[in-house]
């Protein structure tokens, strides 16, 4: 049995304190209908940028409250389909993202989805790629903007969150207090402009929760292999954090020394780059399949 989220339910920011829009059991099935990132506002590329309430940014549509998950807990998010609107938006401009410092006014762009495609222009239509922008949990502490990433989720930015992804965030509330918006049309690592192509959209999810199995940060896992998710201050930081994390995830599932396992990772792993814009920048650390699967490695 599948239940249905209206995006009117949302939050701005990922906190214990919120009432839960949805309760579920673990193994639930939930349609999530969300908002795109900037809450509708934006309809013309005529738009201004004093036109745009910045406090109304990333509404993520939720929480869900799933019974079985306490602290110390892994919440497990498939994501099983993501269905688009008609019409997405780009923005750019003064100060945002990491050409900001050379723009003088801000741009609006209207790019609609034809045909299995963003149309940029007449010159250029993209291949779709409908991703998740903000998808989290409640966080050990204080509230935190739905515009910022951490250990519990929230806005990685990873063109990897897609249909066939298994998600395992750390429990840190009871409940978990799950919620998700911002979706991409399409999005390239780095997301430099401070947008992807931002578009309402319906997207089905499975939950489930994996008792006793605390993790450190996010990590991701889908047909190709697996990836831990970190967001810090500055990417070298969530780069060598996303290393040294998976490493010593990856060490107690093989007979390999650190030594080995370092090398290991040099010939096959692979550092990423999801998002160089927010508050936190978010690197990934992958290892594929072929790895996995020598050393019968499992998240679960």
């Amino acid at each position: 049995m599948t239940v249905t989220l209206s995006k009117e339910h949302f939050v701005y920011a990922m906190d214990k304190d919120h009432p839960p829009a949805l309760h579920v059991s673990s193994g639930a099935t939930i349609q999530v209908h969300t908002n795109d990132c900037f809450e509708g506002q934006i309809q013309s590329e005529d738009t201004e940028i004093d036109a745009v309430d910045w406090n109304r940014i990333n509404p993520a549509t939720g929480p869900v409250y799933i019974e079985e998950a306490e602290p110390g807990d892994t919440l497990k998010v498939t994501i099983q389909d993501i269905q688009l609107g008609d019409s997405g938006v780009m923005v750019t401009g003064p100060d945002l993202g990491v050409m900001g410092h050379r723009m003088e006014e801000f741009q609006a762009k209207i790019i609609p989805v034809e045909n299995g495609k963003a149309v940029f222009n007449k010159d250029v239509s993209l291949p779709l790629n409908p991703m998740i922008g903000v998808i989290g949990v409640a966080p050990e502490g204080d509230a935190v903007s739905c515009g910022t990433p951490g250990a519990h989720g929230g806005n990685m930015d990873t063109k990897e969150v897609t249909t066939g992804a298994s998600l395992y965030f750390p429990v840190f509330q009871k409940g978990a207090l799950l919620s998700l918006g911002d979706l991409h049309a399409a999005m390239g690592d780095g997301e430099i402009s401070v947008s992807g192509v931002e578009i309402p959209a319906e997207v089905s999810i499975h939950v489930e929760v994996i008792k006793d199995r605390p993790l450190p940060f996010p990590f991701l896992k889908n047909e190709d292999g697996l990836s831990i998710l970190v967001s810090k201050e500055t990417l070298d930081e969530a780069v060598d954090t996303a290393v040294e994390l998976m490493i010593d995830f990856l060490q107690p599932q093989t007979d390999l020394s650190l030594s080995e396992l370092t090398m290991l990772m040099s010939a096959a792993g692979q550092v990423q780059v999801s998002q160089v814009v927010d508050p936190l920048k978010t690197a990934r650390f992958f290892v594929p399949n072929q790895v996995l699967e020598a050393y019968s490695i499992s998240i679960e």
